[in-house]
């Protein structure tokens, strides 16, 4: 029987603030960053959100270790490009602004097909078959070069047909903010999904399986349905890439592609949905950005993710959660001084690995160039001996400074928090 009693459920101003400054930055973000260089990243950056967020499906909220995440941003990519000739061939009428959702329904496709299999398992055998299947899937790139076009790829053109309003999605900026709009309103689905009984229960089957199949439900079919929201979404990501880039290779649906999911959805925070959009910018830093720098930004971002691993292994969204945290007790303030010497000292360390890890690069790749290379403007001379016990001399000494920082810091943040939860005991005792 319906009751006549009104409820009064306050909206929650907080998110409605969130969410509009998100949609707000997606705007006005073109017009800060107007070079091609940063139209091109931030277009990368919608893209790369949305496949983040779709990996974290399975990651964060499913507990789900998947090798093979590429597979479906891929195929995606590939059914996108090939409906985008199509298109251009006037075989099929399809506005280009619709060709990732063709891509999404093609990662849904593929993920309840493979899904059906590899999620009849858990845990490490889950992991094996997703590494199986996506190794299986790029072997067949190369055996099928009629669909996947062989060594060089498909390519296309999105300029499709007359401009509509003047719309061709020719330029980077009609793009970006057609990626942006996917970008958001997948965001926010995805965040919606967090909020139904299917994204609950999925937390519930990472958490305690057993207990979920105790009172009557069916963990494969909610591993099953979470992976097949998840391809669909990477599918829609893969889409917009193929728009970006008007050429699909096999290479993305390689392991390295999969990789690179797995580890920035590490970084940014698994465990928080807001952690791999921090991921996503950090991937397009990462490979954009540091590939220009220097030779070495594998290297740097092994190195890196080993220390977050050591460190900080909730990702950089547990770093911000647990200073706001602080924040909201007014404890941040004592904390101040030990975060600049511990920044102080990671400075110092970083500059002497990254001179060292330069100068081993500059000896095995350029010698043919001289001994004498450039690192920060200052000139380093591979071949002295000064120089090398200069650079090590800094890195030791860095490497010293932040243990001891480290240990203060660790000391004054258990402090802190002791104090935190003495006023959190006293408040529910009011």
């Amino acid at each position: 029987m319906a009751s006549n009693v009104y409820q009064f459920k306050p909206w929650n101003i907080g998110r409605w603030l969130i969410w509009s400054f998100f949609a707000l930055l997606l705007v006005v973000a073109p017009l800060a960053w107007t070079s091609s260089l940063g139209l091109t990243m931030l277009s990368q950056i919608g893209i790369a959100i949305i496949a983040c967020l779709s990996y974290n499906i399975l990651l964060g909220q499913g507990g789900m270790l998947s090798f093979g995440h590429a597979v479906y941003t891929g195929l995606g990519s590939f059914l996108a490009i090939h409906t985008l000739n199509a298109a251009s061939a006037g075989k099929l009428a399809i506005p280009v602004s619709l060709i990732p959702v063709v891509g999404g329904l093609a990662g849904l496709a593929v993920a309840a097909l493979l899904g059906y299999v590899t999620t009849r398992k858990s845990g490490t055998t889950f992991a094996m078959i997703t590494l199986g299947v996506g190794e299986l899937v790029w072997s067949m790139s190369l055996m099928l070069p009629e669909f996947f076009g062989g060594e060089g790829g498909i390519s296309g053109n999105r300029v499709v047909g007359k401009p509509v309003l003047g719309i061709s999605f020719g330029p980077q900026i009609q793009l970006y903010y057609l990626i942006a709009l996917y970008a958001f309103v997948c965001t926010a689905a995805m965040f919606a999904l967090t909020r139904t009984p299917l994204g609950r229960m999925l937390n519930a089957v990472r958490d305690n399986p057993e207990r979920v199949e105790f009172v009557g439900y069916d963990t494969r079919q909610v591993r099953w349905r979470a992976f097949m929201i998840a391809g669909f979404f990477a599918g829609i990501a893969g889409g917009l890439a193929a728009l970006n880039f008007e050429i699909v290779t096999a290479e993305v649906v390689g392991a390295a592609r999969s990789g690179a999911y797995l580890l920035f959805v590490f970084l940014g925070g698994a465990t928080f949905f807001f952690g791999p959009i921090i991921g996503a910018v950090l991937m397009v830093i990462g490979i954009v950005l540091l590939s220009e720098w220097t030779k070495a930004w594998l290297f740097y971002l092994g190195l890196i993710f080993l220390f977050m691993v050591m460190y900080a292994p909730g990702g950089v969204a547990s770093l911000i959660m647990m200073n706001l945290r602080v924040a909201a007790f007014g404890k941040l303030r004592r904390l101040w001084t030990a975060y600049l010497a511990l920044g102080g000292a990671g400075a110092t360390l970083l500059l002497g690995v990254a001179a060292v890890i330069e100068m081993v690069y500059h000896i095995q790749l350029n010698a043919a160039l001289g001994p004498e290379m450039k690192f920060l403007g200052a000139t380093l001379n591979t071949g002295s001996t000064d120089t090398w016990f200069g650079v090590v001399f800094v890195m030791v000494t860095g490497a010293g400074l932040f243990e001891l920082a480290r240990r203060v810091f660790v000391r004054e943040w258990g402090e802190t928090q002791a104090e935190i939860e003495r006023e959190i005991k006293r408040r529910e005792a009011l």
